[in-house]
């Protein structure tokens, strides 16, 4: 496929929240119920700090948005604006891994190297800024991209959201 992609800026918000939705509802809904599903949405989204520090990137296929994701040099490892414990110290890249964050295809398109593509950028662009390791907190969908990608889990949680439902998700970890 021929893959474009540029960095997103604030009026690509819209755009990206809309792919976000369906991206979740119809990948990550066919692997959870609808507490999971509920939980998930909490414990995801944009985080327009990615799109403000210009690491986060939108991907095309003949014009059409089919992905977004990037990576991150602050300290939350997961979630959107709207997620509880976030943090944006930043990280050293001398001792800290560079955050894989925000990662979605639009569902007509997965499994087609969106994903993938991803993961270069976002990894290519960690190692310039210094950055020896890259993890992220994948979700049921997206766990076996990381894992055939080089990612390993460290650690398995469950993240429970304010209305009580829960969901697991998986913390994963590459060096580059």
């Amino acid at each position: 496929m021929d893959f474009n992609y540029r960095l997103a800026d604030l009026e690509d918000i819209p755009n990206i929240k809309e792919l976000m939705q369906h991206s979740i509802n119809k990948l990550l809904g066919n692997y959870v119920n609808e507490g999971e599903l509920e939980a998930s949405f909490e414990s995801m989204g944009l985080d327009d700090q990615l799109i403000k520090d210009e690491t986060y990137f939108l991907i095309y296929f003949e014009g059409i948005l089919v992905g977004c994701g990037g990576w991150s040099n602050r300290k939350t490892l997961f979630g959107g604006n709207h997620t509880p414990n976030r943090s944006n110290d930043f990280l050293n890249p001398n001792k800290d891994a560079a955050k894989i964050r925000a990662m979605y295809t639009h569902p007509d398109w997965a499994r087609k190297g969106v994903g993938t593509l991803i993961l270069e950028i976002a990894e290519k662009e960690a190692s310039i800024a210094g950055f020896k390791r890259c993890e992220l907190m994948a979700t049921l969908s997206g766990i076996h991209l990381y894992k055939a990608r080089g990612y390993k889990i460290d650690d398995e949680i469950i993240y429970e959201s304010k209305k009580g439902n829960s969901v697991k998700m998986f913390k994963m970890t590459k060096h580059l």
